[in-house]
């Protein structure tokens, strides 16, 4: 068994093994967080609005997401991150701040964090190798929700929102925090 192991992994002697427990609490704390600024977009938005019913289809996504982390959290004995508190306030804020500018400005917020949800997870991805299948599929299928959310986004509006390319970087600064932040705490 141990030799078939050996001949399936890309891991060789001196390279470094993914940081598995880092990879999950940061994924946690990002499924999180989206699920946090869907709450704060669908506080503000319109019940009855083409935007509402998007981010409603999108929410659940991410509680799918979230689930499986958080039964990955438990088996793996991982540690949340320590970030959380901040994250379900600031999630809601920033989703709720962006549904106040417009629902465009909800839909760039979508576009901007699942564009650096799709970066960070690639990296995964690569980092992981076939060390753990279990992970990576779950990651494969996520992200390929996640451009999905992306690409609605953009469909929806997301490029007309007031200071597009301000709003962008904004959030994909704060996204990149957010990333490198909860890998550790």
């Amino acid at each position: 068994m141990a030799d078939q192991e050996a001949l399936t992994t890309s891991w060789k002697p001196g390279d470094r093994k993914p940081d598995l427990h880092s990879m999950i609490r940061v994924d946690h704390a990002g499924e999180y967080g989206a699920t946090r600024i869907y709450a704060g977009q669908l506080a503000v938005l319109r019940g009855s609005s083409r935007a509402a019913h998007l981010v409603t289809h999108m929410a659940a996504q991410e509680d799918r997401h979230l689930a499986r982390f958080n039964e990955l959290l438990a088996e793996r004995k991982v540690r949340p991150t320590l970030l959380q508190p901040l994250w379900h306030v600031g999630g809601f804020a920033l989703g709720a701040a962006t549904a106040l500018l417009s629902e465009k400005a909800a839909m760039a917020c979508t576009a901007a964090v699942e564009t650096e949800i799709d970066r960070h997870y690639e990296e995964q991805l690569v980092e992981l190798g076939d060390q753990d299948p279990e992970l990576s599929a779950d990651i494969r299928q996520f992200q390929a929700e996640e451009l999905e959310h992306r690409e609605t986004a953009l469909e929806h509006g997301a490029l007309e929102a007031p200071a597009y390319p301000l709003l962008s970087f904004a959030i994909r600064s704060i996204c990149k925090v957010a990333i490198a932040a909860s890998k550790r705490i």
